[in-house]
């Protein structure tokens, strides 16, 4: 049977921590994406030919908003977890009448619901920006929690892995957001030379703009489909790795 309460008590904690540093978790990445649109959206966007019968600035409001998320989802999980370990809580955690499942679902939970959060404050605040109009409001709300969740365990991964805060910061700043830079989060992959049109597709943050572009708009550079494939295996891949960690016990058990 699964201990809710202890699962609660997880959350509750990861969520009142958040509301402490209320500036730092919130308004900072609303603050930071505001002055993207402001100058992508607007002083940019405005000289820009629409792309895909899109204006530029509305064309980039799922791009930025997958930008944030990811980022923050990454970095919430992965501070969440690192921080028992850096203080030595983890032995109590993991000493308590609780299973890894109900930990790991504490911790991404907390910070998958962080992440969704921002994403939703980010959409709302995109509307006093340019006008968007969201053709397909389930499937963006399906992405959007996909991308929180799986991403969430991601972080954990590397708030398992690091041994200190430059390695907690390492993957997210050198990895990641090159890769959602590089994404399509700012253009259309179409309009690329047909070389780095293939590279972009070995890029996975590529199937994650395009399908929760797809969801706004109803045109993206990958399928549906196999957008949706891509962060399934993502997420399944982030699943089995954190079972093998508390299963071996790597960098937690000392």
């Amino acid at each position: 049977m699964i201990n809710l309460q202890a699962i609660k008590a997880i959350y509750v904690f990861e969520m009142t921590r958040t509301f402490r540093t209320l500036l730092q978790s919130l308004v900072s990445p609303v603050i930071s994406t505001s002055l993207y649109f402001i100058v992508f959206g607007t002083a940019i966007g405005s000289r820009m030919q629409d792309i895909s019968d899109v204006p530029y600035g509305a064309f980039i409001v799922p791009g930025l908003i997958m930008l944030t998320v990811l980022t923050q989802s990454i970095s919430n999980a992965s501070f969440g977890i690192y921080f028992p370990k850096f203080m030595g809580t983890i032995n109590e955690i993991l000493s308590a009448p609780l299973s890894a499942f109900e930990i790991v679902l504490g911790y991404v939970g907390a910070a998958a619901t962080k992440s969704l959060m921002i994403g939703i404050i980010i959409f709302i605040t995109a509307h006093f920006f340019v006008e968007i109009n969201v053709l397909h409001p389930i499937w963006m709300i399906t992405f959007l929690v996909l991308t929180c969740v799986t991403f969430s365990l991601f972080g954990f991964i590397i708030g398992i892995w690091a041994k200190n805060f430059e390695q907690l910061n390492l993957v997210p700043l050198l990895i990641v957001t090159p890769l959602v830079f590089l994404g399509g989060s700012f253009y259309s992959i179409s309009m690329l030379p047909d070389f780095w049109q293939k590279v972009s597709f070995f890029n996975p943050v590529v199937y994650l703009i395009s399908g929760f572009r797809w969801s706004f708009y109803g045109s993206s550079d990958v399928g549906i489909e196999i957008s949706l494939i891509a962060i399934v295996i993502f997420a399944s891949l982030c699943m089995l790795v954190i079972y093998r960690i508390f299963k071996t016990g790597y960098r937690i058990k000392q």
